[in-house]
């Protein structure tokens, strides 16, 4: 009877050990601890570097409603054109070397970073013409001939700054896949303080005014770049990562271009979508207020992004180096830990928002009809942050594991099929205009994370394994 009772109780036990297990994964504090500590840096960071472009903008939006709609629009085409473009080539780095550190290949890390430094510079050129003729680009697109004049001389004035912010994107995923982020923080917040004191003194002491605010984003941002690469050529902790300039970084370019490239379509994907509402902000009736309605919504989107960035950082760089070091198990429980804490912040955000979007909005614009329908906006642009927190930590997942062409095919379907079309049916058609664009980009959003999610959930992980050698059975990089 005794063994009889075991065998009764037996699965009742393993079910409830079994409940008490996941339970404590899922409760992971350790884990979480070890992601927000990295986190924090990294918003920090990235928040700094948003601010440098930002504080620009809100210099010159006190300078008068025509100055505030070209700089806004200016900003929102920099990042849609170039700067997001840096950033998604960057994201070669987080595969290859977050990969390389937990593989314990350190020398192919340096090694990379230089490909990678290749690789920007010539976009960049490329970039550069285009924000030259960016005036002609914006009349093309039906955006007003005099605001697309005034952001066409504010982006020709932002081209260095353009050199030195992709630079600078790929010293910062050098450092996150080796987890030094202290550094950052003192490479970025330093000049942004910098950065105000400069805008002050060109916009409002000279007689630059409106020109003097790119010139001074491009002015902070060579700062950070030359301190962060300083510190990379200076520092003892890379004697291992950082062997100097090698002419072996050519030989890599096809398989970095690999992954950068469509890492670069996925982050730019994401950022055209925002574009293309503030291009039809611009041809709605009463465009100017309409423009920088919309402009500041996005502004304070990829402001509240970067929150959700920072723990996009984290999660990318646990997934990479557990995958490098062999351990799928762990990576994917990194991942789930990073999506409990990134639902945490977004609620944080959103309540932040809510209560305090009137103060916010002050800061773009004295206009007591801008403050008012930004303050309607706000529920809806809370539901679009909420949505886009979820998909950044997915994003960076994604960029850990090496999807980038996967999460570019999700964001073409969800953004260009799903989201578009119904921001223009419901903008223009049932005439809900600014509010009908947002909805559109909620629905976008929404599908985008899902099908991220959906993604990382039903992938074999074992599979993601990085090849090994026949010599030693170490890890190497993911063949791109």
């Amino acid at each position: 009877m005794e063994s009889s009772a075991s065998e009764v109780r037996s699965p009742l036990v393993l079910e409830s050990s079994s409940r008490e297990r996941w339970w404590k994964r899922a409760m992971d504090l350790e884990e979480a601890k070890h992601q927000i500590l990295f986190a924090l840096p990294m918003i920090l960071t990235n928040a700094s570097f948003e601010f440098i472009l930002l504080v620009s903008v809100m210099f010159s939006g006190h300078l008068g409603d025509l100055p505030l709609a070209a700089s806004n629009l200016a900003n929102s085409w920099a990042f849609v054109t170039g700067l997001s473009f840096m950033i998604g080539l960057s994201g070669a780095l987080e595969t290859l070397c977050g990969q390389g550190h937990g593989a314990k290949l350190y020398k192919m890390m340096g090694i990379y970073l230089q490909t990678s430094c290749i690789i920007t510079f010539v976009f960049c050129v490329i970039v550069a013409i285009i924000w030259y003729f960016s005036d002609s680009i914006l009349i093309l697109l039906h955006q007003q001939p005099q605001i697309a004049h005034m952001a066409g001389l504010y982006l020709k004035f932002l081209i260095p700054g353009l050199f030195a912010y992709g630079f600078a994107q790929n010293l910062l995923r050098f450092l996150q896949t080796q987890t030094l982020v202290l550094p950052l923080v003192v490479c970025s917040v330093v000049p942004l303080l910098i950065h105000i004191g400069i805008t002050y003194v060109l916009v409002r002491l000279t007689s630059l005014g409106f020109k003097g605010a790119p010139i001074a984003a491009s002015i902070s941002l060579w700062i950070a770049f030359l301190m962060l690469s300083a510190y990379v050529m200076f520092s003892k902790k890379f004697k291992y990562t950082w062997t100097g300039f090698s002419f072996e970084s050519f030989n890599h370019i096809y398989k970095t271009l690999k992954l950068a490239l469509p890492s670069a379509a996925m982050v730019c994907l994401e950022y055209c979508v925002f574009e293309i509402l503030v291009l039809l902000a611009g041809i709605m009736p009463n465009s100017e207020i309409t423009t920088s309605l919309v402009a500041m919504c996005v502004n304070t989107e990829a402001i509240a992004y970067m929150i959700a960035c920072g723990l996009s950082a984290a999660a990318s760089t646990r997934v990479s180096n557990e995958l490098g070091a062999g351990n799928p198990n762990q990576a994917k429980h990194a991942m789930f830990v990073s999506l409990q804490l990134c639902i945490l912040l977004a609620i944080a955000t959103a309540l932040s928002l809510i209560f305090g979007h009137d103060v916010w909005v002050s800061l773009f614009s004295n206009s007591s009809v801008v403050i008012s329908n930004f303050g309607s906006m706000t529920y809806l642009l809370v539901t679009s942050i909420i949505f886009d927190f979820v998909q950044g930590i997915l994003s960076g997942v994604a960029r850990g594991s090496g999807w980038q062409h996967l999460a570019m095919c999700i964001n073409l379907a969800t953004f260009y099929f799903i989201g578009i079309p119904i921001a223009a049916l419901f903008a223009f058609k049932l005439k809900l205009y600014v509010k009908g664009l947002w909805i559109g980009l909620i629905c976008g959003l929404a599908c985008q994370s899902c099908g991220l999610l959906l993604l990382s959930i039903f992938t074999n992980w074992n599979r993601l394994l990085p090849s090994t050698t026949n010599n030693n059975e170490k890890p190497l990089l993911l063949s791109a």
